[in-house]
């Protein structure tokens, strides 16, 4: 990266001025060769000068080639001992030698530019003092010390700052490549993002649709299977007990609306109708209440905690899950008393369901038949969509106990 920016600078501009400044210098040695300065012959000067002039046109087309460590300085300081000879063939090759200043940016790096910077003050010193000669004196020598003292702080200071500006440059090239590459691995992973998100939308459709079944078909097991059981229970009760066949007809009426009612409820998404205006304890203690009197179990519900409004569809998945509980236990059960707990904690809340029927064995669950036995894993994929949990317990001849936890999540966040 450093050798691309010295590499740029070497350029015609600098071969321009350098040949200016030399063309220059050796114009006014010439005029000044009567004036008393100290001066070599013209002849040798002029051979000092075409020398230089070589190293200049040498240094435009080998700059790209030598600028390398050491090569890079041997050139350098090849100028500076020309700089030095011209300066002892005239002090007005000051003029040029102040170019010195520019090679040393342009042919070294790192600290090496101010060791450069340093070795061109001193030449600048002696031109500035009158020529070599000068230190053949103390006081010429005192004179030499304070100029070269002057020019080597002003140099080495620029070009410090000059280097400071050279690694700025260097840190934003080398950030622009970067950002250039992550760029290009941008766009090559925005490239093939876009193939996944395509198989994503495909498969984020596909999740949808079976979600959508896994909704409808519980919502069917829920409300549609259960209140059709719960009609053909009265049906059959009122012909086993004809005393009491107008209440059971009337319970199977009221049964058949209200299904038909939750079937549309369902079909539009929408929460049960226990739901739309209050809240889940006393949606729980309506159902309860509906469940006992049509079975005659007696049935009592609990609520511990501080109750506060869910979100909806905890709230319905909970009721949902007390419905298939209490139709478990009136299909399967033979229970004299049903007891249900919710309880509200500080992240969860749980619904306890216990009954002193017949019981089961967790271990060999109902077989799953077109009369029955979807209720614990309907009840199980309802809780898992809203990440609930449901533990079962259960012995042949001491009831059953179900219970439900699910976060705590209320309207507006977490409780």
């Amino acid at each position: 990266m450093e050798d691309s920016i010295r590499a740029e600078w070497t350029t015609r501009k600098l071969t321009g001025v350098s040949f200016a400044l030399l063309a220059a210098a050796t114009l006014l040695a010439w005029l000044a060769r009567d004036s008393g300065l100290p001066q070599q012959p013209m002849g040798f000067t002029l051979v000092a000068a075409g020398l230089t002039a070589i190293w200049i046109l040498a240094f435009r087309s080998l700059a790209q080639t030598y600028l390398q460590r050491w090569p890079s300085i041997l050139l350098f300081a090849l100028l500076i001992a020309l700089s030095a000879v011209l300066v002892e063939c005239s002090p007005l090759y000051g003029f040029f030698v102040w170019t010195g200043y520019l090679y040393t940016v342009y042919a070294l790096a790192g600290r090496w530019r101010v060791v450069g910077a340093i070795a061109v003050a001193v030449v600048t010193a002696g031109s500035q003092s009158g020529g070599w000669s000068i230190l053949h004196t103390s006081g010429g020598r005192m004179l030499f010390l304070v100029l070269f003292l002057l020019n080597a702080g002003i140099s080495a200071t620029m070009t410090w700052v000059e280097m400071g500006k050279i690694r700025t440059t260097e840190q934003r090239i080398q950030m622009i490549d970067d950002l250039a590459d992550a760029n290009a691995k941008l766009e090559e992973a925005l490239n093939e993002n876009a193939g996944l998100h395509a198989q994503l939308l495909v498969q984020a459709h596909e999740a949808g649709v079976l979600d959508e079944r896994q909704r409808m078909a519980g919502e069917i097991h829920d409300v549609l299977a259960q209140g059709l059981t719960g009609i053909v229970t009265q049906l059959e009760a009122a012909e086993a007990h004809p005393g009491e066949r107008d209440r059971h007809l009337t319970a199977a009426k009221r049964l058949a609306r209200e299904s038909l009612a939750e079937a549309r409820r369902s079909v539009q998404a929408l929460r049960p109708h226990q739901l739309d205006d209050a809240g889940l304890p006393d949606a729980l203690g309506d159902v309860v209440e509906t469940w006992s009197g049509l079975h005659g179990v007696r049935a009592d519900l609990t609520t511990t905690g501080t109750a506060r409004r869910l979100l909806p569809e905890i709230e319905t998945t909970l009721l949902r899950t007390a419905q298939e509980a209490l139709a478990n236990v009136a299909r399967h059960a033979n229970a004299g008393r049903v007891g249900l707990t919710l309880s509200y904690m500080e992240d969860v809340v749980t619904l306890d369901v216990r009954d002193d029927g017949d019981g089961f064995e967790p271990e060999q669950p109902r077989e799953v038949t077109a009369t029955g036995g979807f209720g614990l894993s309907a009840m199980r994929e309802r809780l898992a969509r809203i990440a609930g949990t449901l533990a079962v317990e259960s012995e042949p001849g001491n009831g059953t106990a179900l219970s439900a936890c699910v976060p705590a999540v209320m309207v507006g966040g977490v409780a």
